[in-house]
């Protein structure tokens, strides 16, 4: 069995390339300086940190030092909202207004409802059926108060990608600064931090063929926020403790080899993904495609299954040797419905029966087909099982016109 070709879950993470791996091992223990020491060894050290950020600032076409390493997406995100908020009010007293929107990583949802109980308000935007935010509700919900708007670039549960270009022209009309997690987008969409639009952007290693446990903080020069971490000073004084040299230099690697593979590998796994689609939408009864139908990330496949308990599927899945999830894995601990979910306005049946495949590099023709053929006998045995047996007439608004034909609603 292959299990390369049978891993459907990229967005949870990717396994690191071979090349990142290569590029990291000399600083494990060869040269292993502190990067603060002001001896040859530190020195070493110190000259990986440069070399890495000025391969990343390239990249995202920013200043050098405009990128804050972190030890995760999830810290870069915190670092981010949080001490925005705290600059921003207890520091300057401009406001305690946040706008976000309620299909946001928990990274965000929790950071937010962190600050709420220190006295913010945040207004959760609600999306269409797609997954989209309105630009109209964002511009009406910015207030003389508001002093950031966070949205996420690309989705990780559906894969819709918002329009970020447009929701910083916005909050630049309003004088509002504009945070984007762009976690998962890293790997397939444009980076250049100055054609965005963005004041900061959250990126990590692990969704990019890289190394787990670091990330980075797009800080765009002229915004100061407030530390999380407190220390030695490093990063700007902005998160201190001796910066990770490994998982620096394999970042940057990672970005790197993606910046140059980005256009064939978005056209490889679109064409991927549309056959997935095609093969489950045709071949199981009352099944559905979750986000935008092409504003989405070219690797994203969401379908909602109705009458099966999507962990059941997983279970029977992996005993086959593939790996898939129902979400994000940052919440796979709880049987809850997906809240990406249900912000499409889905029942909490549909919610339930949600399955998300995420390809990427090592994703052939056949590991897709293997998926095609073993998944409508896996969902007809679990619906043989299951006293759940829901009417897909009541679920024709978020099917489109030809979805309705392949998946059984006008039969």
């Amino acid at each position: 069995m292959d299990k390369k070709s049978t891993y459907f879950d990229n967005a949870a993470t990717t396994p690191v390339d071979k090349e990142v791996v290569k590029a990291m091992l000399p600083y494990f223990n060869q040269i292993y300086g502190n990067p603060g020491s002001m001896h040859s060894e530190g020195l070493k050290g110190k000259q990986a940190l440069d070399s890495s950020r000025e391969t990343i600032s390239k990249i995202l076409n920013c200043e050098p030092e405009e990128i804050i390493f972190t030890g995760s997406g999830t810290e870069s995100i915190n670092m981010a909202i949080k001490g925005i908020a705290h600059h921003q009010n207890k520091k300057l007293g401009k406001g305690n207004h946040i706008i976000t929107q309620k299909t946001e990583h928990p990274a965000v949802l929790e950071t937010c409802e962190f600050l709420e109980k220190e006295g913010y308000e945040v207004t959760y935007l609600d999306v269409d059926r797609y997954g989209l935010i309105s630009l109209d509700e964002l511009e009406k919900a910015i207030k003389s108060e508001t002093i950031l708007v966070s949205i996420m670039y690309a989705n990780n549960e559906i894969g819709t990608i918002q329009p970020i270009k447009e929701i910083s022209e916005i909050c630049k009309k309003n004088k509002v600064l504009f945070h984007t997690d762009a976690c998962q987008a890293s790997e397939y969409l444009n980076l250049d931090v100055k054609n965005l639009g963005v004041d900061l952007m959250s990126l990590n290693a692990s969704k990019v063929y890289g190394p787990k446990g670091i990330g980075l903080l797009f800080l765009r020069k002229g915004v100061t926020l407030t530390p999380l971490i407190h220390g030695g000073g490093q990063e700007r004084r902005l998160r201190s403790g001796t910066e990770n040299i490994p998982l620096i230099v394999g970042f940057a690697k990672a970005l790197e080899i993606a910046s140059k593979d980005k256009g064939l590998e978005c056209e490889r796994l679109t064409k991927l993904s549309n056959k997935l689609i095609d093969g489950i939408l045709k071949t199981i009864p009352k099944a559905f495609l979750n986000g935008h139908p092409t504003k989405r990330l070219p690797n994203n496949v969401n379908i909602s299954i109705l009458d099966i308990e999507g962990e059941a599927a997983l279970l029977y899945l992996d005993k086959e040797g593939i790996c898939a999830s129902t979400g994000s894995a940052c919440t796979s601990k709880t049987l809850d419905p997906s809240h990406v979910i249900l912000a499409l306005g889905l029942p909490y049946e549909a919610a339930h029966g949600s399955m998300r495949f995420t390809l990427g590099k090592n994703t052939t023709k056949e590991g897709i087909e293997k998926l095609i053929n073993l998944f409508p006998k896996i969902v007809k045995r679990l619906r043989d099982l299951s006293p759940v047996n829901l009417k897909a007439e009541d679920f024709k608004e978020y099917l489109s016109e030809d979805n309705k034909k392949i998946s059984g609603v006008n039969k």
